[in-house]
């Protein structure tokens, strides 16, 4: 497949420092009540496959990313589409910080201050057609940056780059989707998926596509990236579940990291009262 390639230098705005700080009104409604996790921890046990297996290969190798400059293309069934500056996109709605809990499909868990504001505001400015069903997100493909998606020592090689993920629409303009731009008041750093993501906290981590470079709208349920490497293991909706366990280990407690003892899983990572209709009538152990 061939790699979706970043705008020229001259359509792009400055480079974001590393670090660079990120202000943001917290938003109550939608923060949790418990500690983050540190700094430290949130940016240096990473899965980002891109970078390659290791937890500390993103924070090692991270440098090699360019998150300037960089463009987003939204199309796909909608009124307007568009290829935004990654600038012109953080611009689009106001940035909020909100503390949500997230929980790796391995077990750990962490909470985090994010910094974004709700994908939903991004949807409705490019107005979706009734074909639209679901949102794809496919992270940037270039293997000098990344070097896990290189043929070799560094790389994954079960996953089929790039990497795809997908929600279902009203998984996407749920109010707690949020498409991502910093954590702990700053800009993102590149192991943490910069210069954009999506966080979806009722969902495993890996649902939460890092590094955008496209978001598409489309009628079919996309195929996506860990789905078709494992799809027994890893089905589409990925939903944080206590009472269904990984083929491998059982979901009911997970290791918060910084913390000794384990704790009990949350159904939907404690978000149930916000998003359980959502999945009203559907049988989750089939559809996991």
């Amino acid at each position: 497949m061939a790699a979706l390639a970043l705008a020229p230098s001259h359509l792009a705005s400055a480079a974001a420092p590393a670090g660079a700080p990120l202000k943001a009104k917290r938003t109550e409604r939608f923060t949790v009540d418990e500690s983050a996790t540190t700094y430290e921890s949130v940016t240096t046990y990473n899965n980002f496959y891109e970078f390659g297996p290791s937890k500390d290969d993103p924070s090692r190798l991270a440098h090699r990313l360019k998150p300037r400059p960089w463009t987003i293309l939204v199309d796909g069934h909608v009124a307007r589409p568009k290829r935004y500056d990654i600038d012109e996109l953080m611009k689009l709605a106001p940035l909020e910080e909100r503390v949500y809990r997230l929980r790796c499909v391995e077990g750990w868990s962490m909470v985090i201050p994010w910094i974004g504001y709700p994908l939903a505001s991004l949807i409705k400015r490019v107005q979706p057609t009734s074909n639209a069903r679901f949102v794809e997100f496919t992270t940037l493909l270039d293997p000098d940056q990344f070097p896990g998606q290189r043929t070799g020592v560094f790389s994954f090689s079960s996953l089929d780059w790039p990497y795809v993920e997908g929600l279902r629409m009203d998984e996407a303009l749920h109010p707690l989707t949020l498409l991502t731009f910093g954590l702990y008041g700053q800009v993102l750093p590149n192991q943490n998926g910069a210069p954009v993501r999506v966080v979806v906290p009722w969902k495993y981590g890996f649902k939460s596509a890092k590094s955008i470079v496209r978001i598409r709208f489309v009628g079919d349920q996309p195929k996506t990236t860990w789905e078709k490497a494992a799809p027994r293991e890893y089905g589409f909706y990925s939903n944080v579940n206590p009472g269904v366990d990984h083929p491998r280990w059982s979901q009911a407690s997970e290791r918060r990291i910084g913390e000794f003892r384990r704790r009990k899983t949350l159904m939907f990572n404690g978000y149930a009262d916000q998003v359980a209709s959502l999945y009203t009538g559907m049988d989750l152990r089939k559809y996991l």
